[in-house]
């Protein structure tokens, strides 16, 4: 098989576009997360640290002071930009928080709605006289020839 037609059964199986979607979906679920770390938790954790604004908490390289990442940025010195780094760490947990959620309802979703499989009756049985298994149905011993009796036909 030639290496394009393998990269098109690849590229069209169910699983990729499952894949496909699930990052598309993922990408505009992680900027929904980024928006509300960013103008919601951000805000209520500066009101706790002093109204610290973590997007602008940076060191500046050329040891120059800056009043802000943007002034530092436009000066065209390289900084250290550790707010910004906690910020991301805060967005990941919210995400993987919610993604465990998430993954933890549908979870419970599906068993939920799965069906019970109770156990199938027995279709054989044990033969009384020479312990061969036999048809449930059987009133007779396909190997000994034994008559059974009522009750082990039955059951």
């Amino acid at each position: 098989m030639g290496m394009g037609k393998e990269f098109k059964t690849f590229i069209t199986r169910g699983n990729m576009m499952d894949l496909a979607v699930g990052v598309i979906v993922g990408g505009a679920f992680n900027g929904i997360i980024t928006s509300f770390v960013n103008n919601i938790i951000m805000p209520v954790i500066s009101l706790f640290t002093g109204k610290i604004d973590f997007e602008n908490l940076f060191v500046a390289l050329d040891g120059n002071k800056y009043a802000t990442l943007a002034e530092a940025q436009e000066a065209g010195t390289s900084v250290l930009a550790y707010g910004s780094f906690i910020t991301a760490i805060i967005n990941f947990v919210i995400l993987a928080l919610v993604v465990f959620f998430l993954v933890k309802g549908v979870n419970k979703l599906k068993e939920s709605t799965a069906k019970k499989e109770e156990p199938a009756a027995p279709t054989t049985k044990i033969c009384p006289f020479c312990k061969s298994e036999i048809d449930i149905t059987a009133t007779r011993c396909p190997h000994c020839t034994s008559e059974l009796p009522e009750e082990e036909a039955t059951t």
